[in-house]
Order: C-alpha cells, then sequence, then structure tokens
C-alpha cells in the first residue's frame, strides 16, 4: 500500500508500527457554527480510508478531537466565545449546540463514528502536563502569566509545511510581540482577562489553553507519543500541524507522526470555503437538495488530496452519476427479492469480481485512489448490465455474489451504495406495492391504455420512484 506522505513529499510504502494495528489521530471540528460542505470533504475522506484499513483486516484506533475551547483568531478572539457572544449564549451551550449538528451532519452521510471523540476542555489537565515538560525541557517560557513555545529552541520547525523561521513573517500584533521573545513563538497557555469566560486554574495563573496544544496532548494520551497516522486539511498545515509537530517531539523526544495525510480544500469559483470568508454552505442546506450518498459520490469522485470545486450543477452532475453507478446494484437487489432458481454462482461472474476486486483494491492502495475506484464498480457495471438484459436465466447464487461485491466495496468501503433497497421500516411491503403498481402498468400497456400507464409512472415518479423498461421487463429506483 503506497501513502503520499506530506511529511517526506513522497509516496511511501506504508508500514504501520505494528503489523496489522493502526493508530490514526485526525484533526476535528471547532464547534462554534454549523459545519459546511468543506468540512464534509474532508471527514467523509478519512472515514472511507479508515473503512478501507479495516476493510483490509487491520485493526484501527481512530481518534478525532472536538475543539471547544482555546481555537484563537488572528485577533486573539477565541472561536468559542466569538460564537457565544454572536448567539448571546453561555460557551458550553454553544459546544452542546453544534457538536450535536457536527455529529448528526456526519451520521447522515454516513460516516462512521470515531473510537474515540475527546474534547479539548475535558483535557487540561493532560495539557497543563505537556506545558511543564515543555518548560522543565526550555522549549517553553512564561511570560505574564501566558506560556509560549520557544520555535528557535526546535531546529525541525517548519519541517511539514517547508517554511523557514527566518522566511516568515512576523506577526502584526504589539501586545503579543511584547510578551514573546520571537514573533513566532506561538501560545501554549494564554492569560485569561477578567471578561474571559473559558478559565482554568494552572501554575501560572488563570487562563486557558492555546489551540495546538490540545492534539498534541489528546493524541499521545489515546495513541501513544508516536502514532501510524495524522490525517486533517491542508488549510492547517501551517502553523497548527507545525505547531503539532513541534511541541509533540520536544516534549516527547520522540517523531510524532510517521505518515502525515492532509486532504485538499474544497473552493467556490476557485475561493476556498471557509466560515471567515462568508462563502460557504452548510452540510444540512446541501442534505435539503441531495441524497446523502449522491455527497459522497461527488467528493470520492475527486482524489483526496485534490482541490474541488462546489457548486450545485457539480452536485447534480454527480448525482447523476452516482445514479448511474448504484442502478445495478439496485436492480440486482430487487431480483433477490423475487422467486429465483436456485444454483451455484456463474463462472464467468465469479471471474469478473475477481478482477474487479484485484482493480478496487489495486485503486486504493495507490494513496487511496477513490476516483479510479469508482471507475472499476462502472466498468463492473457494463457485466452487470449486460447480465441484466440478456433474457438468461440468472440463478440466486449468482446475484447474491454480485450483491456481495457491491456490498463489499460500494457500500462498506465508499458509502455510496446503499445497503438496502429501501430505509423504509416497512421495506418489503414498500417493494410489494410498487411491484403491484409495475405489474398494473404493464397489465395496462398490454391493453393499450397509455393514459393509465403513463398516469401510474407519474404519480410514482411524484412519490420519488423512478421506473426503467429493459428487456427483462421494468425495474424501479428510489430518487
Amino acid at each position: 500500500m503506497l501513502i503520499y506522505n506530506t511529511l517526506t513529499r513522497t509516496k511511501e510504502n506504508f508500514k504501520p508500527i505494528a503489523e496489522g494495528r493502526i493508530r490514526m489521530y485526525v484533526c476535528g471540528p471547532t464547534v462554534y457554527d454549523y459545519s459546511h460542505i468543506g468540512h464534509a470533504k474532508t471527514y467523509v475522506a478519512f472515514d472511507t480510508i479508515v473503512r478501507y484499513l479495516r476493510w483490509r483486516g487491520n485493526n484501527v484506533r481512530y481518534v478525532q478531537n472536538v475543539t471547544d475551547v482555546g481555537h484563537l483568531l488572528d485577533t486573539g478572539e477565541d472561536r468559542i466565545l466569538k460564537g457565544a457572544a454572536r448567539e448571546r449564549v453561555e460557551p458550553m451551550e454553544i459546544v452542546e449546540k453544534y457538536a450535536r449538528a457536527y455529529f448528526e451532519d456526519m451520521d447522515a452521510l454516513g460516516v462512521q463514528r470515531p473510537d474515540i471523540s475527546p474534547r479539548a476542555s475535558a483535557h487540561v489537565p493532560e495539557q497543563i502536563e505537556m506545558i511543564q515538560t515543555l518548560i522543565k525541557n526550555e522549549h517553553a517560557y512564561e511570560s505574564n502569566g501566558s506560556v509560549y513555545f520557544d520555535v528557535t529552541s526546535h531546529k525541525d520547525y517548519g519541517k511539514l509545511s517547508g517554511r523557514k523561521i527566518e522566511d516568515l513573517e512576523e506577526g502584526t500584533r504589539e501586545d503579543v510581540r511584547e510578551e514573546k521573545r520571537h514573533p513566532l513563538d506561538f501560545a501554549l497557555w494564554k492569560k485569561a482577562a477578567p471578561e474571559h469566560i473559558l478559565r482554568w486554574n494552572s501554575p501560572w495563573g488563570i487562563g486557558f489553553p492555546g489551540w495546538h496544544i490540545e492534539c498534541s496532548a489528546m493524541s499521545s494520551k489515546y495513541l501513544g507519543e508516536t502514532f501510524d497516522i495524522h490525517g486533517g486539511g491542508i488549510d492547517n498545515i501551517f502553523p497548527h500541524n507545525e505547531c503539532e509537530i513541534a511541541q509533540s517531539e520536544a516534549a516527547n523526544g520522540k517523531p510524532f507522526a510517521n505518515y502525515w495525510l492532509l486532504t485538499g480544500s474544497l473552493t467556490i469559483d476557485g475561493v476556498k470555503m471557509s466560515k471567515s470568508l462568508g462563502n460557504f454552505v452548510t452540510i444540512k442546506d446541501v442534505l435539503k437538495k441531495f441524497r446523502p450518498q449522491a455527497i459522497r459520490f461527488f467528493i470520492l469522485s475527486g482524489h483526496y488530496r485534490s482541490p474541488v470545486d462546489f457548486s450545485d450543477g457539480a452536485l447534480e452532475a454527480a448525482s447523476k452519476g452516482w445514479e448511474r453507478l448504484t442502478a445495478p446494484a439496485l436492480a440486482v437487489k430487487q431480483k433477490l427479492n423475487s422467486p429465483l432458481n436456485a444454483g451455484e454462482a456463474d463462472s464467468g461472474i465469479v471471474k469478473a469480481i475477481r478482477d474487479a476486486r484485484i482493480n478496487f483494491i489495486s485503486a486504493m492502495d495507490d494513496d487511496f485512489n477513490t476516483a479510479t475506484a469508482l471507475a472499476t464498480l462502472f466498468d463492473f457495471n457494463k457485466v452487470i448490465n449486460t447480465l441484466l438484459n440478456s433474457g438468461e436465466t440468472i440463478t440466486r447464487g449468482t446475484l447474491e455474489t454480485i450483491d456481495a461485491f457491491y456490498s463489499e466495496t460500494g457500500a462498506g468501503v465508499l458509502g455510496v451504495i446503499a445497503d438496502q433497497v429501501s430505509s423504509s421500516v416497512n421495506a418489503e411491503r414498500e417493494a410489494g406495492l410498487i411491484q403491484l403498481l409495475i405489474e398494473q402498468r404493464a397489465a395496462a400497456r398490454a391493453r393499450k391504455d397509455f393514459a393509465a400507464s403513463d398516469s401510474i409512472r407519474n404519480r410514482l415518479a411524484e412519490l420519488g420512484v423512478t421506473l426503467e423498461d429493459g428487456k427483462e421487463g421494468t425495474t424501479w429506483k428510489t430518487q
């Protein structure tokens, strides 16, 4: 398996620290507002990576933090406090509201929950302990009740982003400059002003942790001082990820993460989508227009490292592509609900599945190339469409083998094919009623009552059920 490691800027053969046991950390959301579709791009990508690693037989511990304190803007303002001021509520009310909203969005998109979702506010003691270690090791210093990391004390500072200290621009905030030894030194702990609501006791007085220290403290607690994969968005490579590495390696004296996987940004008209720019669309709004599997299809149609430009037109095109991808899989599931001849799987289909699985694995083993993996499923669809339209008798064994392959890859790994024909509680009854209407429509067509035939098709379409006529009869799918 080859993985592009941003730390080395090369594709490397992936070798976990312990064979078959992978430890992975991904920077999670700052919960002060609704998540936007850019967040969906990042977390759908890492969800797919985790699903694939597990499908390949690995034990994966997936940790994704929730930032509920300490994410400072360039102005020095905490994002959580900004959200609380905006809505005139307590900071923890903001945190609870938007943390719940984030997980609701992820659940809707089929993003499987991380094994551990630690909150920064619940791990302040661990952060304080790491800061004390950094001070003891002379990598950090206290200044006026705040603590800063000394970037000049860590010779490798800048190795992830490729930036050099001497080339970086100095900060512009005079009040911070006066406290720092070097303009690029970053806050590990901030002294709380009297009006600052989020505050904890510390050896340096009342204050709150900086943004970067939380990831270092929580990842080491749950994954160890050195772990396999660190993920996140490319926009956080500097300063956040860079600072994580510096403080972790300075505190522990060991490499932080062996492989760095960073997702490309999602843009609107070529401009990165972000809340600070105001050009964002929430996941909830997108879900009102498009099916979650179609959104996943849109995201996975590009490589996780590549930027993607968002528009309703792009989602509409992706939705049509998703329908073409899923139609044969749904047709197979529907046939499995009807009377079938028993029998073993057709040898030709078994070979086609074996070849498709090899191609699917080859694509995903090449730095999780989901676009190529989807292409292998489209190629496989050609074989299945030919079979379904051939008029030949198809055994239950053949259909079950095909269905299992779609369930493993399209549903289990990529999450773009629904595992059920319908998510309704009464799915079997619903399918039976639709089939009854199809039979009535066929009878109407046989007696040349095309008005009745068209009426049935149109009424079903209004209910989100599309009929497709083929050589073997009429099949249906839900929109």
